[in-house]
């Protein structure tokens, strides 16, 4: 191994050279908005998480647990509690019957969940379809992985993939696909057809599937989400990631899970144990209390979003920035080429500091070059939607 010895304070330090998976590695751009938003005091609509809290009696069951002891360790992959009260409630949604002690894990988020079955399913060398546009994590993972994208784009202005390029990139030999639905950047909704022949064409090459589906609460009539784990013959070749982040409005909780049959839940546990060891235990104990709320709660949550979604398109429709109107999730994806700058990067710093709005470049979820996108999060109190959308009223004054 080189190195090269270097001058601190006087004294000499050696500089050993870093792991070659880093080349080319960058900061997740999301949170470099956020950080460029603190810095400016802008209004963060970059990062996806609320400004609002969660249910109080769900605060309080945070505050009961941990006067109750909950202070150590859980089971690894999960405590039993959590495990079965999230058992009852993803199997009435998914038409399941799903086992809490061989189906579930229990993760630190979602991302854990993602890159503990990426690195469960797929050897160095292996190659994984990716939908294009896509979240940022999603290539790190596959890198860190030693494994390959092969991506199937998405076409504007609907995002909807063509099947003969599907089936082609299968037909290479990939070894999974990741489905994030509804999909973070756009916020698209697979329909029950589109599903369907992605089912049909994982059958047919024997791969994975490995969703992403953290925002399958948040979805706007007449749209519906489907789970592809229900499908015929999809369970056993699915693996399904979630989250209680965005539901509960928890994204600081840090709790997410993977759900898979037994042959495929017991690789997820090794690489999770030496990953993470455990989820937050108390938090755990917490969450059970969330995941028996009714269906009602999870109405409730669609309306308040959809009407924090209108609300902020309304000031969009007013700018006249053309934009993909979400079917789930809490995002929007804003064509910005009438704003007169050579790429979005450039437009998303000028945003945050002469607006004080604070985006995500949306080339950094596309494979090839594209520079006309921003993405917008609405994740926030009416007022501060209010808020951004009177100062991003202001655009065309300023540019």
């Amino acid at each position: 191994m080189s190195s090269k010895f270097s001058q601190n304070g006087g004294e000499d330090m050696l500089m050993l050279n870093l792991a070659n998976r880093l080349d080319g590695f960058t900061e997740c751009r999301i949170r470099d908005m956020t950080r460029l938003a603190q810095q400016h005091h802008a209004i963060n609509l970059a990062q996806g998480y609320p400004d609002f809290d969660p249910p109080a009696d769900l605060v309080e069951a945070a505050h009961q647990s941990l006067r109750d002891g909950y202070h150590q360790y859980s089971l690894t992959w999960g405590s039993s509690n959590f495990r079965a009260a999230l058992a009852r409630k993803q199997s009435r949604l998914m038409g399941l019957s799903l086992d809490p002690a061989s189906d579930i894990t229990v993760t630190c988020g979602s991302t854990e969940a993602m890159i503990a079955s990426l690195m469960t399913t797929c050897s160095p060398g292996d190659t994984v379809i990716v939908f294009s546009p896509f979240y940022e994590s999603y290539v790190a993972d596959l890198h860190l992985c030693g494994a390959k994208p092969i991506f199937v784009n998405l076409y504007p202005p609907d995002f909807r993939f063509e099947i003969e390029e599907l089936r082609a990139a299968f037909a290479s030999g990939a070894k999974a696909l990741i489905l994030c639905n509804p999909l973070n950047p756009t916020g698209r909704v697979f329909t029950h057809a589109e599903l369907q022949v992605i089912a049909e064409l994982a059958q047919e090459y024997n791969a994975y599937v490995i969703t992403d589906e953290v925002y399958e609460h948040i979805v706007y009539t007449p749209s519906r989400h489907c789970y592809i784990a229900s499908l015929p013959g999809m369970f056993e070749r699915t693996i399904s990631c979630g989250s209680l982040s965005k539901t509960y409005s928890i994204t600081g909780w840090r709790l997410g899970y993977a759900i898979a049959p037994p042959q495929i839940t017991d690789g997820i546990r090794k690489v999770h144990d030496f990953l993470t060891v455990g989820a937050p235990n108390p938090l755990q104990e917490a969450a059970v209390h969330a995941l028996e709320y009714p269906d009602s709660y999870y109405e409730q949550l669609a309306n308040d979003y959809t009407r924090r979604r209108d609300l902020f398109l309304g000031y969009l429709d007013e700018l006249g920035l053309p934009y993909t109107r979400p079917e789930g999730a809490y995002f929007v994806l804003v064509d910005i080429s009438s704003c007169g700058f050579s790429s979005d990067f450039k437009f998303c710093q000028w945003l945050v500091r002469e607006v004080g709005i604070a985006a995500v470049p949306g080339s950094v979820f596309f494979h090839h070059p594209v520079n006309n996108f921003v993405r917008f999060h609405f994740s926030k109190r009416d007022e501060t939607l209010v808020a951004a959308g009177e100062q991003l009223l202001a655009i065309h004054e300023r540019v």
